[in-house]
Order: C-alpha cells, then structure tokens, then sequence
C-alpha cells in the first residue's frame, strides 16, 4: 500500500499533510511513501529529512498521484490534477462537499473514495482524527496574537509611579473550540475576558477559563447533537443584540468565532454596534471566510469604521503551517490508521463504522 501527496499552492495553503514524524508512522504500518520534490522546504523540512526515512521523492505530479492507493492533501486538487485519479484510490482532505459538488461528483463517477475529514461525527474514538478541533485551536489562539498586535494599547492591567493602565477588555463571540482558545489566550495574556454563545452548555467551559458568560434571561440551549450551534429563533436574537450593543460600547477587542456548519455565518455584530465602539477598538472574525459574524467583515481586508478596525482572512493559519501541518498531519494518519484492518494489513471500507461511514461522500 502507497501513501502519496502532492505539494499545494503555496500561495493558498501551506500546510502540508505528511510531515516528516508522520511518514515515519506510516513506513511503521507497512505503507510505502511518496511525496513531491521540495514537498516541505517551505515549512523547514527538507527532502533529504525524507529521504533518510525511507520515503520515495518524485518530481512529476501525475506520476505521483498515478502511483498512490491513498492520496492525502488539505483540499481538493486542482482540476488539471483530478484527472490523473483513478477507480479504488482513497483520497483523504478536507473537500467541503457542500461548495465543491460538481468535482466531487466527478470523483464518485470515477469510483473514487473520497473521505472528507470536516464530517467526522463528535464521537470520542474519533477525537484523534478530528482536524476541525485541532485547526480551529490554532485559528483562536493566532487570532488573539493578531488582534492584539493590531491593538494600540496595553493588554494587561499595568501599574506604575505615574499611574494605571487598565487591563483591556475582550469580547469572544462563539464558545466553540476556537472561541475557547481565544478565552484561555486572552486571559493568559492579562485580558478581562467576555464570552457569549448560543449553547448554554459552553457556559461551564467559558468560566473555567477565567471568563464571563453572557447570556439573556431565558436563554435556551441551542446546540444540536452533533454539540454545534444552531440557528437561533428572532425572539434570542433580539435579546441578544441588546446585551451585544451595550455590551460592546466597552470592549476593545472582539474575537468572531461563530459558525453554523454548512450555513453561511451569522451576523452577530451589526452596523449600529461598530457605530458605537470605542475608537480604536479591533475586531478579529474568524468566521469572515463564510460571510462573517459582523455587517462589515471582508476576507484579507482590514477595514475600518468609526475608527474600530475589523479583520479577516481567508486562511490565518497559513501564519501556523508548521504547528498547523503537524496537527492535521497526525489527524490524517489516525483516520488512515483506522481503515487499516489489523489482521490482513489491507485497507477496510467498512460502512458499518461511524467514521468511515460519516465522512465517505457518497
């Protein structure tokens, strides 16, 4: 069995899901390895550091892929590189289904195994595996670092002979994985720390952490099965948006985190809310990739309004590739690790597993 990928544009991603650890793991399980000519130079991971291993070093793409039984990347390949897949190879990435349907469907109709990592179900045999978790921790731990810098002023409470600086007061909306890294980084840094969510459930984490729960009376707990948010009836959201207004006419730092999977992101902060921040505030949206959580969120643009600067980016943990890389590397070889039968040392599509069978797209 060959295990093979494929260096990705650069200039969109740059995370890499072999790393040189990882390859180790698989030549350990029996699987030969390839990878693409200066696959991790970018991350610091040469090709002799592969070499060394055992892992083959090939130039040409389609030679590559034609070679693979598993092809493991961040996302879907280019369409000049699907054609070179072929009936019963595995291709394992994250391919968001739901935005890239024709392709896959193109894939299916070659009778392509395409698993797709972002629809793991919250199961616990499968938090080895789960790259949203792993990803979204990274996203709101850099998400803080960057508000923060952009931030012109001091994070902590700083006392000195000519007097006090007041610590600076941080909102994050959206208590999910990332939205909890975000709490515990702000905190760390010495932050005053607020926190709102939709899932009432969140609200023991966020005090955990050293934060302060938000929330409207008689607030329901909307989280589906699955442990995500769900849409919210028009009764919450305007209780909400109350607290959120007067709420945000004293904060500096907001951090957006709130999604809704396979919906566009909603709109949390509104026109009139920005109108009233302080000027020089800063406001973070992870979420601006899907639409955004604020009425101005824009990808890879620093806007500002009123003087409150408001941030976003397409791919913030291209800033992380080599924290990012080894996270989703190993989040990759546990799924990989989990098709493998133990007896015959063949790869087992059992349908009969939550895992294989939630995140085959059929």
């Amino acid at each position: 069995m060959r295990i093979v990928s494929i260096s990705e544009n650069k200039e969109i991603e740059k995370r890499i899901s072999i790393t040189p650890e990882i390859a180790k793991k698989y030549l350990a399980l029996g699987f030969s390895v390839t990878v693409q000519e200066s696959y991790g130079k970018h991350l610091g991971f040469t090709d002799s550091q592969f070499k060394e291993l055992g892992v083959e070093i090939k130039k040409d793409e389609k030679e590559i892929l034609d070679s693979g039984d598993i092809i493991a990347q961040m996302g879907l390949l280019s369409d000049e590189n699907l054609i070179h897949l072929k009936k019963d190879q595995i291709f394992i990435g994250v391919l968001n289904p739901y935005l890239n349907k024709e392709k896959i469907d193109k894939l299916i109709s070659k009778k392509i195994n395409n698993f797709s990592l972002e629809l793991l179900p919250r199961i616990t045999r499968a938090q080895s595996m789960d790259i949203l978790s792993s990803q979204a921790n990274l996203a709101g731990y850099k998400a803080v670092i960057e508000a923060f810098a952009k931030f012109e002023k001091a994070i902590p409470m700083m006392m000195t002979a000519a007097g006090t600086i007041p610590a600076a007061k941080v909102l994050v909306v959206g208590a999910g994985v990332a939205g909890l890294q975000a709490i515990a980084t702000a905190k760390r840094m010495g932050a005053i720390v607020f926190a709102t969510d939709v899932r009432m459930a969140s609200k023991e984490q966020v005090e955990s952490l050293g934060g302060k729960f938000l929330t409207v009376d008689g607030a329901e707990n909307l989280e589906t099965e699955g442990g995500y948010a769900k849409e919210a009836s028009d009764e919450f959201k305007k209780k909400q948006e109350d607290l959120l207004g007067e709420t945000l006419k004293k904060i500096d730092i907001v951090i957006c985190t709130a999604l809704i999977p396979g919906k566009k992101a909603p709109i949390i902060i509104k026109e009139n809310m920005i109108n009233n921040m302080q000027s020089g505030s800063v406001v973070y949206d992870l979420a601006a990739v899907q639409g955004g959580n604020t009425a101005f969120s824009q990808v890879d643009k620093i806007i500002e309004k009123n003087g409150v600067i408001i941030m976003g980016e397409k791919n913030i943990l291209n800033k992380l590739p080599v924290s990012a890389s080894t996270l989703y590397s190993k989040n990759v070889f546990n799924f990989v690790a989990n098709l493998l039968d133990k007896e015959s040392k063949k790869i087992n599509i059992n349908l009969e597993d939550e895992i294989i069978e939630k995140t085959l797209i059929k």
